[in-house]
């Protein structure tokens, strides 16, 4: 039901090169944004004739606009059919939640040519059979990926033309945690442990302040934005949470602990918003819901030691928390009922805090092993492999970074999947923002960022990955300009 839109996107990826060549973030955004627009139709039920209809109308359009693809000697024309942009462009959406193997049959069963998507599937299968066990799946073949990122190099895609604005309202104390809203430009919000959480506004020019949220009696160690961005989340360690209204700074509720233990960090339950996962320092995690502000029945459980954080999957079945005696546990998280259930534990390393979890459902569209990004005070970055539905790891690969003490988190770079190659970004204690490319296996670093004064705790990218926010120990806040290509 879903080919032809699938089919229609392929189109338009193929084309998008050629639109706003001096703006690659907006072709990106573009072409997201058109796939989300294609799935909703996709769910609406149109007769086929009409999608058929689309799809060559689309073509026409597109093709009298920027000539067609097809065209001998054109500088636009692509050697491949559209049965191979197709393949590597669609069946690698992130969003879809389908199995990819599966997404990628059932989107070729009114491929133009049988022939010419049994020869790609032989591509495919020996690109990804002849690899060597722990590898990546080289990104050569994503032509369509390149294409939305405007074919440009990582160390191009991760050049910073330097600082667009410093926030120092939490000088003299540390600020754990920075986040930009949602699918948001321009929207950031950081928390310190002065009490405090301040949101921010980047644009229009100059960047302010918009208000500052203060109620927690001792330091804010975590927060959370709600997918909507109308509600935020935050922890402290006055064995609170409290839940705010974005729009007007307001506290909606206070949640005391279950335990009126010191609250470390919280993450929402990314299908229903209205469950809130926290870890404190009882050793506990408890599920929470924040309409009623009471724990979910069945969903708590025990750690080996102080809960420092947590990450949710995509789809929210699986989720990972982290204590500070060096152990990583998995659980089963039920949908209906907000249930946690133990599946497995690694010990990362015996007496090393584990300081950050960040799940990625693909590290890139053409590495498609879901990944876990780990800090663990070891002086290291550590890039897990998820092996299974129960959360079992794997070491892929660690990254040197000067960590041994400080609560330093990293990030997947959000639009990683669309570029040659995969970016991870991490704060570091060498006072430095370090930016490593995943899949590169010598001289894995792209990029290093100077300017703190303090050891770098957190970093968050916006959505379109234009502006990158660091925090530090002193309560710097710098929100660095990527240089316009």
């Amino acid at each position: 039901m879903a080919a032809v839109w699938q089919q229609v996107l392929a189109v338009d990826a193929r084309y998008n090169a050629y639109r706003t060549p001096t703006f690659p973030q907006f072709r990106t955004q573009y072409i997201r944004r058109r796939s989300q627009l294609l799935r909703e139709n996709a769910k609406a039920g149109h007769p086929p004739a009409l999608r058929r209809q689309y799809l060559r109308l689309r073509g026409q359009l597109l093709g009298q606009r920027y000539g067609p693809l097809s065209e001998p000697g054109s500088a636009r024309a692509y050697s491949n059919s559209i049965v191979r942009s197709s393949r590597t462009t669609l069946d690698r959406m992130e969003d879809f939640e389908d199995d990819p193997r599966a997404l990628g049959a059932r989107g070729h069963r009114r491929s133009v040519s049988r022939g010419s998507y049994q020869l790609q599937a032989q591509m495919n299968r020996a690109v990804y059979e002849d690899r060597p066990p722990g590898s990546v799946v080289p990104t050569s073949v994503a032509e369509a990926s390149r294409a939305m990122a405007g074919d440009t190099s990582l160390s191009e895609n991760y050049a910073f033309a330097g600082m667009y604005h410093v926030f120092d309202q939490h000088v003299d104390e540390a600020v754990p945690r920075v986040r930009f809203a949602n699918d948001d430009r321009h929207r950031l919000a950081c928390c310190s442990l002065d009490g405090s959480i301040s949101l921010c506004q980047l644009v229009p020019a100059p960047p302010t302040v918009l208000r500052v949220l203060r109620g927690h009696t001792r330091g804010v160690s975590d927060f959370a934005w709600s997918l909507s961005n109308d509600i935020l989340v935050s922890t402290s360690l006055d064995a609170t949470m409290r839940i705010w209204a974005s729009e007007d700074g307001r506290c909606i509720r206070e949640i005391p602990d279950p335990d009126s233990a010191e609250l470390l960090c919280c993450t929402f339950q990314p299908v229903n918003n209205n469950l809130t996962v926290v870890g404190n320092a009882k050793q506990n995690v408890h599920v929470m819901n924040i309409s009623t502000g009471k724990k979910v029945k069945g969903g708590s459980s025990k750690l080996t030691g102080r809960v420092l954080a947590l990450s949710f999957d995509a789809p929210g079945r699986l989720l990972w928390a982290g204590d500070d005696r060096g152990s990583v546990f998995s659980f089963l998280f039920d949908m209906a009922t907000g249930k946690l259930t133990k599946a497995k534990r690694l010990v990362v390393h015996e007496g090393s805090p584990v300081t950050s979890i960040s799940a990625r459902s693909w590290v890139s569209r053409e590495a498609r092993d879901p990944s876990l990004l780990i800090n663990a005070c070891l002086n290291k970055l550590l890039l897990y492999r998820v092996v299974d539905n129960e959360g079992t790891l794997q070491l892929k690969r660690s990254f040197p970074i000067e960590q041994s003490s400080h609560p330093v988190r990293s990030i997947f770079c959000p639009l990683m999947s669309f570029r040659q190659g995969a970016c991870v970004v991490t704060g570091s204690e060498d006072m430095c923002v370090h930016f490593f490319d995943v899949e590169r296996a010598a001289k894995a670093a792209v990029n290093k960022l100077q300017g703190h004064s303090a050891p770098v705790l957190d970093v968050s990218f916006n959505c379109d990955e234009s502006l990158l926010a660091s925090s530090d120990a002193s309560g710097m806040v710098i929100v660095w300009r990527r240089e316009q290509k």
